[in-house]
């Protein structure tokens, strides 16, 4: 039986296994490595402290991740199938790790963030 997600080293686990995961996908590592040359001793950080704030309601991130997505698509037009595919790679890295409440809140989340940006980004009004 895997363990909940349940404090920062949890996030920690999950985020780099997620990355390792995106940083060689064949659909959206580009992103990551040509697209945006990512510095990943800064990226990993912030986004431990994204998620410790999605779902442990700690307040140590601050940031604006819907513009730097938007920079993101401005640089290289992300389509639906982008996002779809982050859903998918992040549901994996999940289960692959974790169960329990915070794990599905982790996916839930995850999947209600990535459609909200699907639709500013790809739906401007």
């Amino acid at each position: 039986m895997k363990k909940d997600l349940s404090n920062r080293e949890d996030i920690e686990i999950l985020i780099n296994a997620f990355y390792d995961k995106v940083k060689t996908d064949p659909i959206i590592g580009h992103f990551f490595t040509s697209v945006v040359e990512v510095n990943w001793e800064k990226h990993l950080p912030v986004m431990y402290d994204f998620w410790e704030s999605i779902l442990f309601q700690k307040s140590n991130y601050s940031g604006n991740p819907m513009a730097k997505h938007q920079e993101i698509h401005n640089k290289y037009p992300l389509k639906m199938e982008d996002f779809q595919h982050w859903i998918a790679l992040f549901t994996e890295t999940v289960d692959e790790n974790f169960e329990g409440n915070n794990a599905e809140t982790a996916k839930q989340r995850g999947m209600s963030i990535a459609t909200v940006m699907q639709i500013k980004i790809l739906s401007p009004l």
